[in-house]
């Protein structure tokens, strides 16, 4: 790279999987709190991971998260976070994340896994 030259992570179209603990996330959260807090720690896990600040997240993402109720959140949940071109053209960035639910029947042994856009 010459010296100089800059090119942002950012500015790249990419997608990965990623495993995110809502467990540790969620520890002393009250009961009723539980699910909203969820929603808002992927959204703020995508954010610092992608580094867009528009982050969507996915509608299947957000009823497995409510699916036991408020209270009894998923210990755990598999995402798959794509960084996407944004195509307003009055929009503030010229990215944002979508963030997708993953089902998976365990979650033992599982990495970050690179996704190819086919």
């Amino acid at each position: 790279m010459v010296k100089g030259e800059k090119k942002s992570r950012a500015a790249e179209l990419v997608t990965r999987e990623y495993t995110i603990n809502l467990h540790k996330r969620l520890h002393g959260i009250s009961f009723k709190n539980r699910a909203p807090r969820a929603i808002k720690e992927i959204r703020k896990f995508a954010q610092s991971t992608m580094g867009t600040t528009d982050v969507r997240v996915d509608v299947k993402l957000n009823k497995f998260v409510w699916h036991k109720g408020v209270r009894s959140v998923p210990y755990r949940v598999r995402v798959r976070l794509s960084r996407k071109k944004n195509d307003d053209e009055d929009a503030k960035e010229k990215f944002f994340t979508l963030v997708t639910f993953v089902p998976v029947p365990t979650f033992k042994g599982l990495q970050t896994v690179k996704v190819d856009e086919a």
